[in-house]
């Protein structure tokens, strides 16, 4: 049986229903019934309705600073169940990344200057929890390009604790026509140890988008999944150069095919 972490960026019914969403609930809940251990985490945005989707804090989990550009962050862990399945839900949150209403950009459609930031944080937030779960995930898969440092995190600045040096990583492609820009300190943000802005952050572009978030996330991912049937050729044609085993789109019992390919990685 292998134990299956999935990191979300979004999660239906807790934000609404688009078809990155609709797999943040489908994915995990669907590989679950085909016998897999699993666990799940996204941000707990400030549109989610906490009293409606009977969030609370798990105090035990709460209360280490993250520091993000020389910043300290506190981390907060709600949990929730999923209705109608029997999924639990980790969210991770902090009062300055996600009490805002909007997800990723504001009203005007500008996106929010500190994405890259949260993105850091909620990467960082994740791997801190299963930290003090104790448990040790067989496959890492990470759906939304906010989640899309976690592979690198996990490949370059955590890969020798708790095991996770032999923990297999996954990233989920969806069709995503909108680029988005980072601030300016976006690759100061993602450091962290021996991950230098000379070093391994030196061969993506010094204006980070949501694009080069992607490519981070295959450069250090085993396998990626086009989880839309259209997604944009440049960043296939990217993960075909890089070398990673790719699955290509499937709509009917995708969940066997998603367990299927963890074993070949």
């Amino acid at each position: 049986m292998k134990k299956v972490l999935f990191v979300n960026q979004d999660i239906t019914p807790y934000v609404a229903e688009t078809e990155l969403a609709s797999m943040g609930q489908l994915a995990p809940h669907k590989v679950q019934e085909t016998g897999s251990e699993i666990r799940t985490f996204m941000p707990r945005w400030g549109n989610i309705n906490e009293r409606r989707g009977q969030l609370h804090e798990v105090i035990r989990l709460s209360g280490i600073n993250i520091a993000i550009d020389d910043t300290d962050h506190p981390l907060i862990i709600k949990v929730a169940s999923i209705p109608s399945t029997k999924v639990q839900v980790y969210f991770i949150d902090n009062e300055e990344f996600f009490t805002r209403k909007a997800q990723v950009a504001g009203d005007d459609g500008e996106m929010f200057e500190d994405n890259c930031e949260r993105a850091a944080f909620f990467a960082r937030g994740v791997i801190a929890t299963i930290k003090k779960l104790r448990w040790t995930p067989d496959v890492i898969h990470c759906q939304g390009w906010m989640t899309s440092l976690l592979p690198l995190y996990i490949k370059k600045a955590y890969s020798e604790e708790l095991g996770l040096d032999s923990v297999k990583i996954v990233t989920s492609l969806f069709d995503q026509p909108q680029q988005m820009k980072m601030a300016a300190n976006a690759k100061r943000c993602i450091a962290l140890n021996d991950i230098t802005i000379d070093g391994i952050l030196a061969k993506y572009n010094d204006e980070i988008t949501s694009r080069e978030m992607e490519k981070i996330a295959i450069d250090y991912s085993d396998g990626v999944i086009k989880a839309s049937p259209n997604i944009d050729k440049e960043i296939i044609n990217y993960a075909e150069q890089a070398g990673v085993k790719i699955l290509d789109f499937c709509n009917d019992d995708f969940a066997k095919a998603y367990v299927e390919f963890y074993e070949t990685l």
